[in-house]
């Protein structure tokens, strides 16, 4: 019998892909991809993007967050350093990504490095290498629905400018009026600060590095998922002048996590160094998951 969303405890996709690693011991040839091959969501490179969504569609909703923003944001499970958490996003593949299967370490390095490569700030770097980091939500046994995925307000009208949107009609935030209308809970430009957005890395991360990062760096990690609005232009009534005004931090940062994705995979021992040393500037030792 195969266990339900809810109560699955493996993260989708890591066993399996491990499992691949293991056995052929060997990536990708590198492919040229051209950026209108991208977040192809007619034709996914992988199958499990389409169930991805229905399940996260279906399973988002207001109380969902409410809850699992009170059972994580203590961050109190666990104290990790930034290599233990890249050493478990060694071994996980993003179901909802329909652009590559690599493990999520080398999309991470390959974000970091394409901006490293244009001369950006350290922070900037910083961000590229930890903007997922969130994803170690699967640890405890979440299933990827709540962990990846693009990102959306809940409590109000789900757009239909959102990826698959009509697996919302699964979803029973869309039959209560209190929760399906423009604006819903919240008043016009309440700003997103006071929005909650569906559960995921994102938020989490979010909460994770609040203390130690740039405003623009956490805009960046708080809503890279969120292409909703900064790539469709919607639930800008949602926003406030600072939010319009961190929103090209975050159409600058889009293009690096999402066209530096390539089969070849960086040298993570040749570049360690590096990364140790901006981590020690901007990062404590242990951070609080």
């Amino acid at each position: 019998m195969q266990p339900s969303p809810e109560n699955d405890s493996r993260p989708s996709g890591v066993i399996r892909a491990w499992e691949d690693f293991v056995e052929q011991q060997v990536y990708p040839q590198p492919a040229a991809k051209a950026r209108e091959d991208y977040r192809n969501y007619d034709q996914p490179a992988r199958e499990t993007v389409r169930e991805f969504y229905r399940q996260n569609h279906a399973h988002q909703t207001w109380d969902f967050v409410q809850k699992k923003r009170d059972e994580f944001l203590k961050l109190q499970r666990q104290q990790m350093n930034v290599f233990e958490a890249l050493d478990f996003l060694n071994t996980l593949v993003d179901d909802s990504d329909p652009d590559i299967d690599l493990d999520q370490l080398q999309h991470l390095l390959q974000t970091a490095e394409t901006i490293r490569k244009d001369g950006h700030e350290d922070w900037f770097i910083l961000t590229g290498l930890v903007h997922d980091l969130g994803k170690v939500l699967c640890l405890y046994g979440e299933p990827q629905w709540a962990v990846v995925g693009d990102t959306f307000p809940v409590g109000c009208q789900f757009s239909d400018r959102i990826i698959f949107h009509e697996f919302f009609a699964n979803n029973p935030d869309s039959g209560d009026p209190r929760l399906s209308s423009q604006t819903g809970v919240y008043s016009k430009n309440c700003g997103l600060r006071n929005v909650l957005m569906s559960w995921g890395h994102d938020e989490y991360l979010f909460h994770v590095l609040k203390s130690y990062l740039p405003e623009p760096a956490l805009y960046m990690i708080r809503y890279h998922s969120f292409y909703a609005w900064h790539r469709e232009g919607q639930y800008d009534w949602l926003c406030d002048d600072h939010d319009r005004e961190m929103l090209p931090w975050v159409q600058k940062f889009n293009p690096y996590d999402l066209y530096s994705k390539s089969p070849e995979p960086p040298d993570w021992q040749k570049l360690r160094p590096f990364y140790s040393d901006l981590l020690q500037k901007y990062l404590p030792s242990k951070l609080s998951f």
